[in-house]
């Protein structure tokens, strides 16, 4: 039987991905180290971006609860993590803002870490309980309520900590950079970040797929009245599942205030980016949310450097490839590359 052209298999796209990736690696072979930096960065951007769309797909492509707050609480949790370290580790804010320098423990990070992500955890039960738990299925009801969220918090978050940006510091203790050879690369984002996202990957998926919980999840999700009459309290189920959805915008929130910074605007960039990763890898996938977070950061990365048609310099139009992307995969796979019909 022949396929329609909306219904190429994933795999052809995957693999047409990686003979651009191929391609460009022979293309930038004269490059030096300069291949092998852009493609860490794109695949590190992925990673934290993989950390923040977990969230965003476990709420919004598994539960079908649309938060557009999402990116807020990304920001909130960076914004949390870094005024708990500057007020509890470093003695005030001035020493960060001023640039001086300071050291800061293991611990002077781990528990602006844990703090900041179970409170953003919190914050995103407390939005759930009190403004969208009445507004099952209403999508647009929900998108119109979490977008005031959203606006609000981010007002709030300039009215507090202004518009300049801030980052948090990693433990002095640990490395800045790792070098082989003539090749330095940061050492936060290759072995911090990139391991956050494998280890958030792995747990989300078993605990998803092998365990009682999230059977009970993915059971809620296409038939509630059953699930009700069997006696499983779903509400609690949910309630659990938006508050680690949020945990993870939190989380994501402070690896990317230590390896970005933190600042007005993240949020919706963050916003935006999730809503692309889900659009891409489909709704409630996460090995989706996993390739469409490393195909988004690799094209982000490549476009800012290698977008020239001759002698024409493309790459200030780079930040079109993404939505480029979307709208390929789209015309090849209407429900994301591994997205299934509700």
């Amino acid at each position: 039987m022949t396929l329609g052209i909306r219904q190429l298999p994933r795999t052809a796209l995957i693999a047409l991905g990686l003979l651009v990736v191929v391609w460009l690696a022979i293309k930038a072979s004269q490059g030096g180290n300069t291949f092998l930096q852009v493609t860490l960065n794109g695949t590190t951007d992925a990673a934290l971006y993989f950390i923040v769309a977990a969230g965003f797909t476990l709420i919004f492509g598994l539960m079908r609860v649309v938060n557009m707050a999402h990116g807020s609480l990304y920001l909130f949790g960076g914004y949390i993590a870094y005024v708990a370290q500057t007020h509890w580790y470093a003695g005030g804010t001035s020493q960060f803002q001023l640039g001086a320098t300071s050291s800061t423990s293991i611990w002077g990070f781990l528990v602006p870490l844990v703090f900041a992500t179970l409170v953003i955890g919190l914050v995103g039960l407390g939005i759930q309980q009190l403004l969208l738990r009445w507004n099952q299925g209403q999508d647009l009801r929900q998108a119109l309520i979490t977008i005031a969220v959203s606006v609000i918090i981010a007002d709030q978050l300039i009215a507090h900590y202004g518009g300049i940006v801030e980052s948090i510091q990693q433990p002095t203790s640990w490395p800045n950079s790792i070098v082989i050879g003539t090749f330095r690369y940061g050492f936060f984002r290759l072995v911090v970040v990139l391991g956050a996202a494998l280890a958030v990957g792995v747990l989300l998926y078993l605990l998803i797929q092998h365990t009682r919980l999230g059977m009970i999840i993915r059971a809620g999700v296409d038939d509630r009245p059953m699930l009700s009459a069997l006696g499983v309290n779903v509400q609690l189920v949910f309630a659990g599942a938006f508050f680690l959805g949020a945990m993870l915008a939190g989380f994501g929130g402070v690896l990317g205030g230590t390896m970005i910074s933190v600042g007005p605007g993240l949020d919706s960039q963050f916003l935006l980016n999730s809503l692309i990763v889900v659009i891409i890898g489909g709704m409630g996938s996460l090995p989706g949310a996993a390739i469409g977070a490393l195909l988004l950061g690799l094209v982000q990365s490549y476009s800012a450097i290698y977008l020239h048609f001759g002698a024409t310099d493309l790459t200030p139009y780079g930040v079109l490839a993404q939505f480029i992307l979307v709208i390929a995969v789209l015309a090849f796979r209407p429900l994301g590359l591994f997205g299934r019909p509700a």
